[in-house]
C-alpha cells in the first residue's frame, strides 16, 4: 500500500496553470500530450531526490545523502498516463519546469503497481543516481515523514525502473542496505597504473 506524502500547493498550481496554457503544451516536446482528446488532470506526485552515489565512496560507513530537486506529477488521460511535469524551486518559489514523456513514465507506473502489491505501506518517492543514469521508485517505510526531506533507510526499498543499468535487473525491489553497496563499487574510483595493489 503506497502513501503519497502531500506536494506544496503551488508546485502543483504552477503545474496546473501549465497545463491550461495552450503555448506550454504546444511546446512541449510531448506528442501525447499534444495530441491527446479530453480533460488532462495531473494525478499522482512524487519528490524527486538525487543520490550523488561518488558522496558515499569515502569513508563508505556514512549514511547517504540526498537533496530535493523537486516534484513530479503524471499527467493522466482517460486511462493513462500520456506525460509527466516537473516543478522546481527557484528563489520566488515553486515553479512548473516542463513536460516530457518517454520511457521512464510507463515505469514509473509498472513500479507504482509493484509497489502496491507489496506488503507493508510505503510513502513513494524518486530518487535519481545521475552518476549512472539511473532513476529507481523510492519506498520509504516512514510514511509519517516529510517527503521532500530525509534520506534512504537501510531497509527502505529501491525499484530501479527500466532502461536500467546493466547488471541491474529493472523492476526488482531491493533494499537500500543490498543496493547501494553495489552502486557505491561501480563508481569507486581506479587505482591509478603503477600503484601497489591493495593487500589481502
Amino acid at each position: 500500500m503506497l502513501q503519497p506524502s502531500p506536494a506544496p500547493a503551488p508546485a502543483l498550481r504552477s503545474v496546473l496553470t501549465a497545463l491550461g496554457s495552450p503555448t506550454a503544451v504546444r511546446e512541449a516536446r510531448t506528442p501525447a500530450l499534444q495530441s491527446h482528446q479530453g480533460p488532462l488532470s495531473p494525478e499522482l506526485h512524487l519528490p524527486v531526490h538525487v543520490l550523488d552515489v561518488r558522496d558515499q565512496v569515502t569513508p563508505p560507513a556514512e549514511p547517504p545523502r540526498t537533496r530535493l530537486t523537486g516534484w513530479r506529477f503524471l499527467i493522466r488521460g482517460a486511462e493513462r498516463a500520456v506525460a509527466a511535469a516537473d516543478a522546481v524551486l527557484t528563489p520566488d518559489g515553486w515553479s512548473f519546469s516542463h513536460f516530457f514523456e518517454g520511457p521512464y513514465l510507463a515505469a514509473t507506473e509498472r513500479a507504482l503497481a509493484q509497489a502496491e502489491s507489496l506488503p507493508g505501506t510505503y510513502q513513494p518517492r524518486l530518487l535519481s543516481v545521475p552518476d549512472l543514469y539511473m532513476l529507481t521508485l523510492w519506498l520509504h517505510g516512514d510514511t509519517a515523514a516529510d517527503g521532500a526531506a530525509g534520506v534512504p533507510d537501510p531497509a527502505d526499498l529501491l525499484i530501479p525502473l527500466a532502461p536500467a543499468p546493466p547488471g541491474i535487473a529493472s523492476h526488482r525491489p531491493y533494499r537500500v542496505a543490498d543496493l547501494l553497496p553495489v552502486l557505491t563499487l561501480r563508481l569507486a574510483p581506479a587505482p591509478l597504473f603503477g600503484s601497489p595493489a591493495p593487500a589481502a
